[in-house]
């Protein structure tokens, strides 16, 4: 006989879970391998072996009906909410708009934007700033656009798009509700923006249409890879700088390490996406009865695979809540696995690359200045503000 799945006796959803969202996920995982939502009615792994697993078989977690799926949502409905092949075929377009080869040329750019945000810094002189609304969120919310070749108009509403967005990936509970609130705006902004017409010549999302042009994809396919350019490219970006930088304040060694090794500065946002991953989980469903550990999840169960408490696993990783840049990252699940792995994973490190390489040659150490405010969305994490001082190295 299976075991019985034991029940989570805290919603992982409320705002008081969100605000304490490490607690939480890290209590959830130490519960049992499988733990129930009764108030969800789903089942949430949070285990590194499983989740991993459960990444890599699409067969058996499958992502085309997941917790809270709603086709009608603001959320682009493709390529997260498909499998192969459908899921192959437009994926295809995606990774060779992203390849290394397409996205080499735009070094400079970046690297442009990013000592551009440093050096308005340094003109500011000494005072309190807000890591996310001063550095990470202007540089991403920067290059993104550009890249994609969004108009300049209409970008101030970046922010309440993927919080929107966001807010989709989770329960329609009191925190999915404050996000839709006042959004006729912003949903008419992203419905035009990602149009044909209002996109630059050589862009990102103008080559999206151009693979519709080839018959690789459908128009209305290449509309909604640009949507989903825009929601999934930028906020995770965002967090995981945000969140480099914080562990570059609690772990002061760390970050002279990068300063004096600039070829440390990957494996610092990657080990930052270990550390505190931008996402929660990822909802799937199973196939079929799937054993583990002889609990049995039922063909047709709706499952959380929980990333962030995965990549704080101490069955995984030594020291899982030390920040470490020297880390052997190879099975981190920030990027996720297999099929449904992070399309984008070059563009966020090269983006990662400018941004923290304009950083480590300028500012001699970070020093926080206050709590961070945790980004109050049910699924996505890391902090919404980031009080810091800085200290700028001499010329």
């Amino acid at each position: 006989m299976p075991k019985p799945i034991p029940e989570f006796d805290t919603d992982p959803f409320s705002r008081e879970s969100v605000m304490n969202a490490r607690i939480i996920d890290d209590r959830l995982r130490e519960t049992a391998p499988l733990v129930r939502l009764p108030r969800e009615n789903i089942t949430m792994l949070a285990r590194f072996e499983h989740v991993a697993a459960g990444l890599r078989d699409w067969k058996s977690f499958s992502s085309t009906s997941r917790p809270w799926h709603d086709p009608n949502s603001v959320r682009p409905e493709l390529l997260l909410t498909d499998d192969p092949p459908k899921h192959t075929r437009v994926r295809t377009v995606v990774a060779n708009a992203l390849s290394p080869r397409a996205l080499a040329p735009l070094a400079d750019a970046f690297r442009r934007d990013a000592e551009g945000i440093v050096e308005n810094l340094r003109s500011r002189g000494p005072q309190i700033i807000d890591a996310v609304a001063d550095i990470t969120q202007p540089f991403v919310y920067k290059v993104l656009p550009d890249l994609i070749g969004l108009p300049q108009r209409g970008r101030e509403h970046m922010y309440a798009f993927g919080n929107m967005v966001w807010a989709t990936m989770g329960p329609m509970n009191e925190l999915f509700h404050e996000a839709m609130r006042n959004t006729e705006e912003v949903i008419a902004w992203a419905a035009q923006c990602c149009n044909r017409e209002n996109l630059s010549p050589g862009s990102l999302g103008m080559a999206m249409y151009e693979a519709a042009d080839r018959g690789e994809v459908t128009p209305q396919e290449a509309n909604l890879l640009v949507g989903i350019l825009l929601s999934a490219a930028a906020d995770t970006t965002v967090l995981t700088l945000a969140n480099t930088i914080r562990a570059f304040c609690e772990f002061p060694d760390q970050y002279q390490l990068v300063r004096s090794d600039p070829s440390l500065i990957r494996a610092a946002f990657e080990e930052s996406l270990r550390w505190d991953s931008p996402s929660r989980m990822a909802g799937r469903m199973a196939m079929k009865d799937i054993d583990i550990d002889g609990y049995v999840i039922p063909a047709g169960e709706r499952c959380g695979l929980m990333f962030a408490a995965a990549n704080r696993d101490p069955r995984r990783w030594d020291t899982p809540n030390r920040f470490d840049v020297r880390r052997n990252n190879r099975d981190n699940l920030g990027f996720g696995y297999g099929v449904h792995a992070c399309v984008g994973r070059i563009l966020a490190l090269m983006e990662a690359e400018a941004l923290l390489g304009a950083l480590a040659r300028s500012i001699a150490s970070f020093e926080a200045a206050g709590e961070p405010e945790p980004w109050m969305t049910t699924i996505g994490h890391g902090p919404i503000r980031l009080p810091i001082n800085t200290v700028f190295a001499a010329r």
